[in-house]
Protein backbone atom coordinates (compact mmCIF):
# COMPACT_ATOMS: atom_id res chain seq x y z
CA UNK A 1 0.00 0.00 0.00
CA UNK A 2 3.02 2.29 0.30
CA UNK A 3 4.26 1.71 -3.26
CA UNK A 4 2.26 4.61 -4.80
CA UNK A 5 4.44 6.96 -2.73
CA UNK A 6 7.51 5.72 -4.59
CA UNK A 7 5.89 6.34 -7.97
CA UNK A 8 4.66 9.82 -7.03
CA UNK A 9 8.06 10.80 -5.60
CA UNK A 10 9.86 9.63 -8.72
CA UNK A 11 7.53 11.69 -10.91
CA UNK A 12 8.11 14.77 -8.76
CA UNK A 13 11.89 14.27 -8.44
CA UNK A 14 13.05 12.38 -11.56
CA UNK A 15 16.74 13.09 -10.84
CA UNK A 16 16.68 12.26 -7.11
CA UNK A 17 18.32 9.25 -5.54
CA UNK A 18 15.54 7.40 -3.70
CA UNK A 19 16.12 4.83 -0.98
CA UNK A 20 13.32 2.61 0.33
CA UNK A 21 13.92 1.61 3.95
CA UNK A 22 11.96 -1.46 4.98
CA UNK A 23 12.17 -4.27 7.49
CA UNK A 24 13.25 -7.76 6.47
CA UNK A 25 11.86 -10.00 5.11
CA UNK A 26 9.07 -7.73 3.83
CA UNK A 27 11.62 -5.58 2.00
CA UNK A 28 12.14 -8.45 -0.48
CA UNK A 29 8.85 -7.49 -2.09
CA UNK A 30 10.46 -4.27 -3.39
CA UNK A 31 13.40 -5.94 -5.12
CA UNK A 32 13.70 -4.91 -8.74
CA UNK A 33 11.49 -1.86 -8.30
CA UNK A 34 12.66 0.63 -10.97
CA UNK A 35 11.40 3.63 -8.98
CA UNK A 36 14.07 3.21 -6.28
CA UNK A 37 17.85 3.42 -6.41
CA UNK A 38 18.57 1.55 -3.19
CA UNK A 39 16.74 -0.93 -1.01
CA UNK A 40 17.72 -0.55 2.64
CA UNK A 41 16.64 -3.71 4.47
CA UNK A 42 16.94 -3.89 8.25
CA UNK A 43 15.90 -6.31 10.95
CA UNK A 44 14.02 -5.60 14.13
CA UNK A 45 16.59 -5.20 16.92
CA UNK A 46 17.12 -8.44 18.81
CA UNK A 47 16.81 -8.48 22.57
CA UNK A 48 20.50 -9.05 23.21
CA UNK A 49 21.99 -7.15 20.28
CA UNK A 50 19.62 -4.20 20.40
CA UNK A 51 22.18 -1.47 21.07
CA UNK A 52 24.54 -2.54 18.29
CA UNK A 53 21.67 -3.10 15.86
CA UNK A 54 20.35 0.42 16.44
CA UNK A 55 23.82 1.96 16.20
CA UNK A 56 24.46 0.24 12.88
CA UNK A 57 21.09 1.35 11.56
CA UNK A 58 21.69 4.99 12.47
CA UNK A 59 25.20 4.89 10.99
CA UNK A 60 23.77 3.58 7.74
CA UNK A 61 21.30 6.49 7.63
CA UNK A 62 24.11 8.99 8.35
CA UNK A 63 26.18 7.65 5.46
CA UNK A 64 23.25 8.23 3.11
CA UNK A 65 23.38 11.99 3.74
CA UNK A 66 19.66 12.20 3.05
CA UNK A 67 18.05 15.56 2.29
CA UNK A 68 14.55 14.28 2.93
CA UNK A 69 12.99 11.47 4.93
CA UNK A 70 9.31 10.50 4.66
CA UNK A 71 8.01 8.40 7.54
CA UNK A 72 5.11 6.18 6.60
CA UNK A 73 5.34 4.40 9.95
CA UNK A 74 3.89 6.00 13.09
CA UNK A 75 6.44 4.73 15.59
CA UNK A 76 8.67 6.96 17.70
CA UNK A 77 11.72 4.82 16.98
CA UNK A 78 11.59 5.55 13.24
CA UNK A 79 11.65 9.34 13.66
CA UNK A 80 14.34 8.95 16.33
CA UNK A 81 16.54 7.08 13.83
CA UNK A 82 16.03 9.77 11.18
CA UNK A 83 16.87 12.52 13.68
CA UNK A 84 20.01 10.75 14.91
CA UNK A 85 20.93 9.98 11.29
CA UNK A 86 20.93 13.72 10.45
CA UNK A 87 18.20 13.51 7.81
CA UNK A 88 17.75 17.19 6.97
CA UNK A 89 13.97 17.35 6.44
CA UNK A 90 11.66 14.85 8.12
CA UNK A 91 7.98 14.47 7.20
CA UNK A 92 5.52 12.38 9.16
CA UNK A 93 2.34 12.26 11.20
CA UNK A 94 2.60 13.80 14.67
CA UNK A 95 1.80 10.73 16.76
CA UNK A 96 3.55 9.11 19.72
CA UNK A 97 5.40 12.27 20.77
CA UNK A 98 7.15 12.65 17.39
CA UNK A 99 6.30 16.26 16.58
CA UNK A 100 9.49 17.76 18.05
CA UNK A 101 11.63 15.49 15.86
CA UNK A 102 9.81 16.26 12.60
CA UNK A 103 10.58 19.31 10.49
CA UNK A 104 7.20 18.98 8.78
CA UNK A 105 4.55 17.32 10.94
CA UNK A 106 0.97 16.61 9.94
CA UNK A 107 -2.01 15.80 12.17
CA UNK A 108 -3.84 12.62 11.28
CA UNK A 109 -6.58 13.40 8.72
CA UNK A 110 -10.02 13.90 10.26
CA UNK A 111 -11.29 11.37 7.70
CA UNK A 112 -8.68 8.72 8.49
CA UNK A 113 -11.30 6.07 9.33
CA UNK A 114 -13.26 6.83 6.14
CA UNK A 115 -10.40 6.77 3.65
CA UNK A 116 -8.04 4.15 2.31
CA UNK A 117 -4.63 3.84 3.94
CA UNK A 118 -3.09 4.51 0.52
CA UNK A 119 -4.68 7.97 0.62
CA UNK A 120 -3.42 8.51 4.18
CA UNK A 121 0.09 7.71 2.97
CA UNK A 122 -0.21 10.01 -0.07
CA UNK A 123 -1.32 12.90 2.15
CA UNK A 124 2.22 12.96 3.59
CA UNK A 125 3.43 14.33 0.25
CA UNK A 126 1.41 17.55 0.68
CA UNK A 127 4.31 19.53 2.25
CA UNK A 128 6.25 18.83 -0.97
CA UNK A 129 3.49 20.29 -3.12
CA UNK A 130 2.62 16.86 -4.54
CA UNK A 131 -1.18 16.62 -4.91
CA UNK A 132 -3.19 13.46 -4.22
CA UNK A 133 -2.85 11.17 -7.21
CA UNK A 134 -4.76 8.17 -8.50
CA UNK A 135 -1.58 6.06 -8.48
CA UNK A 136 -2.43 2.49 -7.48
CA UNK A 137 -0.26 -0.01 -5.58
CA UNK A 138 2.01 -2.09 -7.82
CA UNK A 139 4.75 -4.69 -7.58
CA UNK A 140 7.31 -5.66 -10.17
CA UNK A 141 7.67 -9.34 -11.01
CA UNK A 142 10.62 -10.14 -13.28
CA UNK A 143 9.90 -12.28 -16.38
CA UNK A 144 12.19 -15.03 -15.06
CA UNK A 145 10.22 -15.10 -11.80
CA UNK A 146 6.99 -15.59 -13.76
CA UNK A 147 8.59 -18.38 -15.79
CA UNK A 148 9.79 -20.10 -12.62
CA UNK A 149 6.32 -19.83 -11.09
CA UNK A 150 4.74 -21.45 -14.14
CA UNK A 151 7.42 -24.13 -14.12
CA UNK A 152 6.69 -24.89 -10.47
CA UNK A 153 2.99 -25.32 -11.19
CA UNK A 154 3.86 -27.75 -13.97
CA UNK A 155 6.15 -29.74 -11.64
CA UNK A 156 3.32 -29.89 -9.12
CA UNK A 157 1.10 -31.52 -11.73
CA UNK A 158 -0.97 -28.48 -12.73
CA UNK A 159 -1.57 -28.53 -16.51
CA UNK A 160 -0.74 -25.35 -18.40
CA UNK A 161 -4.38 -24.82 -19.44
CA UNK A 162 -5.83 -25.47 -15.97
CA UNK A 163 -7.70 -22.91 -13.91
CA UNK A 164 -5.81 -22.12 -10.71
CA UNK A 165 -7.47 -20.73 -7.59
CA UNK A 166 -5.12 -19.56 -4.87
CA UNK A 167 -6.38 -19.58 -1.28
CA UNK A 168 -4.85 -17.75 1.66
CA UNK A 169 -6.73 -18.78 4.85
CA UNK A 170 -4.49 -16.99 7.37
CA UNK A 171 -3.77 -13.42 8.43
CA UNK A 172 -1.50 -11.67 10.87
CA UNK A 173 -2.82 -9.75 13.88
CA UNK A 174 -5.23 -12.44 15.07
CA UNK A 175 -7.94 -14.99 14.45
CA UNK A 176 -10.68 -12.32 14.21
CA UNK A 177 -9.52 -11.58 10.64
CA UNK A 178 -9.80 -15.21 9.55
CA UNK A 179 -12.80 -16.96 8.01
CA UNK A 180 -13.66 -20.39 9.37
CA UNK A 181 -11.26 -23.17 8.23
CA UNK A 182 -14.08 -25.64 7.61
CA UNK A 183 -15.68 -23.20 5.20
CA UNK A 184 -12.45 -22.80 3.23
CA UNK A 185 -12.43 -26.58 2.99
CA UNK A 186 -16.07 -26.66 1.90
CA UNK A 187 -15.46 -24.10 -0.87
CA UNK A 188 -12.39 -26.06 -1.98
CA UNK A 189 -14.42 -29.27 -2.31
CA UNK A 190 -17.02 -27.46 -4.41
CA UNK A 191 -14.37 -25.90 -6.66
CA UNK A 192 -12.54 -29.14 -7.46
CA UNK A 193 -15.71 -30.69 -8.84
CA UNK A 194 -14.39 -28.95 -11.95
CA UNK A 195 -11.68 -31.44 -12.97
CA UNK A 196 -9.69 -28.78 -14.82
CA UNK A 197 -9.47 -26.60 -11.72
CA UNK A 198 -6.67 -26.75 -9.16
CA UNK A 199 -6.56 -25.10 -5.75
CA UNK A 200 -3.23 -23.91 -4.35
CA UNK A 201 -3.05 -22.98 -0.67
CA UNK A 202 -0.61 -20.29 0.45
CA UNK A 203 0.57 -19.23 3.90
CA UNK A 204 3.62 -18.59 6.04
CA UNK A 205 5.18 -20.98 8.57
CA UNK A 206 2.76 -19.88 11.30
CA UNK A 207 -0.17 -20.70 9.02
CA UNK A 208 1.18 -24.10 7.91
CA UNK A 209 -0.61 -26.22 10.60
CA UNK A 210 -3.94 -24.58 9.73
CA UNK A 211 -3.50 -25.23 6.01
CA UNK A 212 -2.46 -28.83 6.68
CA UNK A 213 -5.68 -29.33 8.63
CA UNK A 214 -7.81 -27.81 5.85
CA UNK A 215 -6.16 -29.91 3.12
CA UNK A 216 -6.16 -33.20 5.04
CA UNK A 217 -7.58 -35.98 2.85
CA UNK A 218 -8.33 -33.80 -0.18
CA UNK A 219 -7.29 -35.07 -3.65
CA UNK A 220 -4.19 -34.08 -5.61
CA UNK A 221 -6.07 -31.19 -7.22
CA UNK A 222 -5.42 -29.39 -3.93
CA UNK A 223 -1.80 -28.35 -3.37
CA UNK A 224 -0.41 -27.09 -0.07
CA UNK A 225 2.43 -24.55 -0.41
CA UNK A 226 2.05 -23.01 3.05
CA UNK A 227 5.48 -22.40 4.54
CA UNK A 228 7.24 -23.41 1.32
CA UNK A 229 7.65 -20.09 -0.51
CA UNK A 230 9.68 -16.95 -0.10
CA UNK A 231 7.78 -13.68 -0.30
CA UNK A 232 9.02 -13.14 -3.88
CA UNK A 233 7.92 -16.64 -4.88
CA UNK A 234 4.56 -16.01 -3.25
CA UNK A 235 4.06 -12.82 -5.26
CA UNK A 236 5.07 -14.58 -8.49
CA UNK A 237 2.71 -17.50 -7.88
CA UNK A 238 -0.19 -15.23 -6.96
CA UNK A 239 0.41 -13.25 -10.15
CA UNK A 240 -0.35 -16.31 -12.31
CA UNK A 241 -3.40 -17.50 -10.38
CA UNK A 242 -6.78 -16.93 -12.00
CA UNK A 243 -8.22 -15.69 -8.71
CA UNK A 244 -7.15 -15.47 -5.06
CA UNK A 245 -9.54 -16.18 -2.18
CA UNK A 246 -8.19 -14.55 0.96
CA UNK A 247 -8.76 -12.89 4.29
CA UNK A 248 -7.64 -9.29 4.89
CA UNK A 249 -3.90 -9.93 4.62
CA UNK A 250 -0.60 -9.22 2.91
CA UNK A 251 -1.30 -11.73 0.11
CA UNK A 252 -4.57 -9.88 -0.56
CA UNK A 253 -2.61 -6.66 -1.19
CA UNK A 254 -0.08 -8.56 -3.31
CA UNK A 255 -2.91 -9.85 -5.52
CA UNK A 256 -4.32 -6.35 -5.87
CA UNK A 257 -0.89 -4.93 -6.73
CA UNK A 258 -0.11 -7.53 -9.42
CA UNK A 259 -3.61 -7.44 -10.91
CA UNK A 260 -4.87 -10.87 -9.90
CA UNK A 261 -8.67 -10.94 -9.39
CA UNK A 262 -9.53 -11.60 -5.78
CA UNK A 263 -12.31 -12.42 -3.37
CA UNK A 264 -11.45 -10.79 -0.05
CA UNK A 265 -13.32 -11.70 3.16
CA UNK A 266 -13.61 -8.97 5.80
CA UNK A 267 -14.96 -9.05 9.33
CA UNK A 268 -13.10 -7.36 12.16
CA UNK A 269 -11.33 -4.81 9.94
CA UNK A 270 -12.49 -2.11 7.52
CA UNK A 271 -12.48 -2.78 3.79
CA UNK A 272 -12.71 1.01 3.30
CA UNK A 273 -9.38 1.57 5.10
CA UNK A 274 -7.35 -1.56 4.31
CA UNK A 275 -9.30 -3.33 1.59
CA UNK A 276 -7.90 -3.91 -1.89
CA UNK A 277 -7.28 -0.41 -3.24
CA UNK A 278 -9.30 -1.09 -6.37
CA UNK A 279 -12.17 -2.20 -4.09
CA UNK A 280 -13.27 -5.22 -6.11
CA UNK A 281 -14.31 -8.62 -4.87
CA UNK A 282 -14.90 -7.76 -1.20
CA UNK A 283 -17.39 -9.70 0.94
CA UNK A 284 -18.14 -7.90 4.21
CA UNK A 285 -21.36 -8.31 6.16
CA UNK A 286 -21.00 -5.02 8.09
CA UNK A 287 -22.59 -6.30 11.29
CA UNK A 288 -23.22 -3.83 14.09
CA UNK A 289 -19.89 -4.50 15.87
CA UNK A 290 -17.67 -4.44 12.77
CA UNK A 291 -15.03 -3.17 12.35
CA UNK A 292 -13.87 -3.81 15.92
CA UNK A 293 -10.12 -4.32 15.24
CA UNK A 294 -9.96 -6.99 17.95
CA UNK A 295 -7.37 -9.76 17.70
CA UNK A 296 -9.92 -12.36 18.78
CA UNK A 297 -13.69 -12.05 18.76
CA UNK A 298 -14.99 -11.53 22.32
CA UNK A 299 -18.55 -12.59 21.42
CA UNK A 300 -19.98 -14.83 18.69
CA UNK A 301 -17.83 -14.07 15.59
CA UNK A 302 -20.96 -13.05 13.69
CA UNK A 303 -19.06 -10.98 11.12
CA UNK A 304 -17.37 -14.04 9.65
CA UNK A 305 -20.02 -16.66 10.43
CA UNK A 306 -22.53 -14.77 8.31
CA UNK A 307 -20.32 -15.27 5.26
CA UNK A 308 -21.60 -18.59 3.91
CA UNK A 309 -19.55 -21.07 1.90
CA UNK A 310 -22.02 -21.10 -0.99
CA UNK A 311 -21.80 -17.31 -1.32
CA UNK A 312 -18.01 -17.43 -1.44
CA UNK A 313 -18.01 -20.32 -3.92
CA UNK A 314 -20.34 -18.39 -6.25
CA UNK A 315 -18.14 -15.28 -5.99
CA UNK A 316 -15.01 -17.27 -6.91
CA UNK A 317 -16.82 -19.07 -9.71
CA UNK A 318 -18.20 -15.81 -11.11
CA UNK A 319 -14.71 -14.30 -11.07
CA UNK A 320 -13.35 -17.26 -13.03
CA UNK A 321 -16.19 -17.15 -15.54
CA UNK A 322 -15.80 -13.39 -15.97
CA UNK A 323 -12.10 -13.76 -16.70
CA UNK A 324 -12.77 -16.53 -19.22
CA UNK A 325 -15.38 -14.46 -21.05
CA UNK A 326 -12.89 -11.60 -21.43
CA UNK A 327 -10.41 -14.00 -23.05
CA UNK A 328 -12.87 -15.00 -25.79
CA UNK A 329 -11.96 -12.24 -28.20
CA UNK A 330 -12.95 -12.39 -31.87
CA UNK A 331 -10.31 -11.00 -34.23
Amino acid sequence: MATPILTDLRRAYPEARITAMCRSPICEILKGDPEIDELFCFRKASRFGRRNDKRNLVEKIKKGEYDLGILLTHSFSSVWWFWLGHVKYRIGYESNGRKLFLTHSLPFPATIQQQHLVVTYKTLLAPLGIPLSDTAPRLFIAPEETREARSLFLRLGIPQDATVVGINPGATYGSAKCWLPERFREVTKQLIEDKNLYVVYFGDQACAPLVKEICEGLPSQVINLAGHTTIRELASLISICDVLLTNDSGPMHIADAVGTPLIALFGSTSDVVTGPYRQTGVIHKHVECSPCYQRACPIDFRCMKRIEADEVYRAVRNSIDSKRSKLHVIS
